[in-house]
């Protein structure tokens, strides 16, 4: 469960879908500018929360006033721990390295939308909790069918093979569980998340 009021949760999450340039950047601007975009906003986004950490006053005045509210307690326990923000960039990042302009963008829009939906449904009509109560049933279905609708609107506009929807739908599957499970596979779902759906992809329509 998180640790943030609901309010402050829609915040967080309309963050995450202003994210949406990413996988536009992945798809339509020629291949390794968007990793190099992706590596250098990563390395400022990681140098700025040192900066909150560390209580720099100009960081303080600006990234505190924007985003303080919306950090978890995990991210403010007086710990040096990064927010999502830059694990998002790593799994953009990553995406864009390791897979084809399609699957990397697909990945990243999955993680994107998907994860969105799980938190904002999950937690007003999350009745069935699962692991230990972080989770519930409903934020995982609704992770699976946004991501289902993102992967099959993909296809569908792109005109790609259904190897390509075979390979999302098993790693929309296959990522839900690593977003319910986050804290005991020990890996941000920002990150996991694109890797997953990325790889599923990209082997479907390697070996089917």
């Amino acid at each position: 469960m998180s640790d943030i009021p609901y309010t402050q949760e829609i915040l967080r999450k309309s963050v995450h879908l202003s994210s949406l340039w990413m996988p536009a950047l992945i798809l339509f601007v020629p291949p390794y500018r968007p990793a190099a975009v992706f590596a250098a906003l990563l390395a400022g986004n990681v140098f700025i929360e040192y900066g909150y950490f560390k209580k720099w006053p100009f960081v303080m005045q600006t990234y505190g006033r924007m985003f303080g509210k919306m950090l978890r307690e995990k991210e403010t326990d007086g710990k040096f721990r990064l927010s999502g923000s830059p694990y998002v960039l790593g799994g953009a990042l990553a995406a864009a390295l390791l897979f084809a302009p399609a699957a990397a963008a697909c990945a990243m829009a999955v993680m994107l939308i998907s994860d969105t939906a799980a938190a904002l449904i999950g937690r007003p009509f999350g009745k069935h909790k699962i692991n230990q109560g972080r989770k519930s049933v409903e934020g995982a279905a609704a992770f699976f069918v946004f991501g289902a609708g993102v992967v099959a609107a993909f296809a569908a506009m792109r005109g790609l093979p259904d190897t390509f929807m075979y390979g999302g739908l098993a790693g929309v599957f296959a990522a839900m569980f690593a977003e319910v499970y986050e804290n005991r596979i020990k890996a941000d779902d920002n990150l996991s998340i694109p890797v997953i759906v990325g790889a599923f992809i990209t082997a479907a329509m390697t070996w089917l």
